[in-house]
């Protein structure tokens, strides 16, 4: 039996019940024949950033969060524009892991929900290319006017937004795949 993908989806926003979660959970419904979906919904679990934590005395919450990233096969972050920008929370999240390696080389699908988002959008991809993450623009995704795509029992309303959507897991399946045939071919030509 081929063992399933673990993917971590995390949920940007700071509302309860937002689009982003709603469109995580049917990422997870929608595919949980191919690989299971742990969200994590409440960033502001995690302590504010301080440098001087970061590498010792780290917050356990801090310690359990990148120990998910490091172990997942792949990542997706769905995301509201706040002001233009990604929110708080999420910069706060990525500023923890910035002195690690936890993103690295990581498969990753980006979802940016908002009336307009492109700015939100264009800092959030700029940013993951920063830390070294893998993404290409079939594993990207900007919706605008979520508000009308998106109902609040969760079901995607708008067809074109699930296709684009089963298009983006589709294609990070296939990057995931891709990446970690890859690092066994790396591991195996280390060993020789």
């Amino acid at each position: 039996m081929i063992k399933k993908k673990k993917i971590i989806g995390i949920c940007a926003s700071a509302s309860r019940n937002s689009a982003n979660l709603l469109i995580l959970k049917w990422i997870a419904e929608s595919n949980k024949s191919d690989f299971n979906l742990e969200i994590i919904d409440d960033l502001t679990e995690l302590p504010h950033f301080k440098t001087e934590l970061t590498d010792k005395n780290i917050p356990k919450q801090i310690l359990d969060f990148r120990n998910k990233i490091e172990n997942a096969d792949g990542i997706i972050i769905c995301t509201p524009e706040y002001v233009f920008s990604i929110p708080s929370g999420l910069k706060n999240m990525i500023e923890w892991c910035v002195s690690t390696t936890v993103f690295s080389d990581k498969p990753i699908g980006l979802i940016t929900t908002s009336a307009s988002g492109e700015k939100g959008h264009i800092e959030l991809k700029l940013i993951m290319e920063t830390i070294q993450t893998k993404f290409t623009d079939e594993t990207t995704l900007l919706i605008q006017g979520v508000k009308g795509k998106v109902g609040k029992d969760g079901k995607i309303l708008d067809n074109n937004t699930e296709i684009e959507l089963k298009i983006l897991v589709q294609n990070l399946n296939k990057l995931t795949e891709n990446l970690a045939g890859k690092k066994c071919i790396k591991e195996q030509n280390n060993k020789l």
